[in-house]
């Protein structure tokens, strides 16, 4: 019998993420309240007229509109989408990664010859005006997994080094204050991270590495580096200070490292 990888079409990781996020629909509408104003029973015939009962009922309550909150429910509903498009995928597998750690998503698999790419998820508001970010994206952690690539970190699958290659996927919004989803024309950008990366850090007091905040720079893949090879480089190079939680983490895996040798 031929092996499975002679039999799986192999999958281009950029292009059927790209593939996947031109389908993607926000379709969150509002925080649902149980408690309404109405009669009972509540019937509808589809699911325009659902929401339409329910907001006159007096369900809904606004999603929240602190930037990080946002973009949390943002986020969440853009991987729970991808997950479920990898269902039914020959040959393609997915596990999620937790909250705060790196990746969001990684993919691997028989149609990846068994190689593993990291998706991280970003979500942006458009600055007023819409040609940038109104703060720059964070790519990476710069002092932990990203700085000593060979060690597997705590909150991450496997060393930075391990991934075939490392993609971010930015999710740009326009705030709208009186909607009750207070999110308009998201629009999803799929890029290599290193294409999207800049000489600036995404915070003055953490050791973030920021991408460019022009938005057709986004889209195009134009940041501030021409090869990967020298984002890796400035990056690598770039004085990150090294916090004493850091450095105790940094030293128990190093030598963890020692001892498997």
């Amino acid at each position: 019998m031929p092996h499975e990888r002679c039999l799986v079409p192999a999958i281009d990781v950029l292009d059927w993420l790209r593939e996947q996020c031109a389908e993607y629909d926000f379709d969150l509408v509002a925080l649902y309240r149980a408690r309404g104003d109405h009669p009972w029973p509540l019937t509808a015939h589809d699911e325009n007229e659902l929401e339409l009962k329910l907001e006159d009922g007096a369900h809904f309550l606004p999603l929240p509109k602190e930037p990080a909150a946002l973009a949390n429910i943002v986020e969440v509903s853009v991987v729970d989408y991808l997950l479920e498009r990898v269902e039914g995928v020959l040959g393609l597998q997915v596990a999620r990664g937790t909250e705060r750690g790196y990746p969001d998503l990684e993919l691997t698999g028989s149609a990846l010859d068994a190689k593993f790419y990291a998706v991280d998820v970003k979500v942006a508001r458009r600055a007023r005006g819409g040609r940038r970010t109104q703060s720059r994206i964070t790519l990476y952690t710069g002092n932990t997994f990203f700085r000593y690539p060979q060690l597997r970190w705590p909150g991450t699958f496997r060393p930075f080094e391990d991934y075939e290659q490392h993609l971010t996927l930015v999710c740009l919004y326009d705030l709208e204050p009186t909607r009750y989803s207070r999110v308009s024309n998201l629009e999803l950008i799929v890029q290599p991270t290193w294409r999207i990366g800049s000489r600036q850090r995404s915070s003055t007091t953490r050791e973030y590495i920021g991408a460019v905040n022009d938005i057709d720079a986004l889209r195009q893949g134009l940041g501030e580096f021409d090869t990967p090879g020298a984002f890796y480089t400035f990056w690598r190079r770039f004085n990150f200070r090294i916090g004493r939680a850091v450095q105790q983490q940094l030293d128990r895996l190093l030598a963890e490292q020692r001892s498997e040798r």
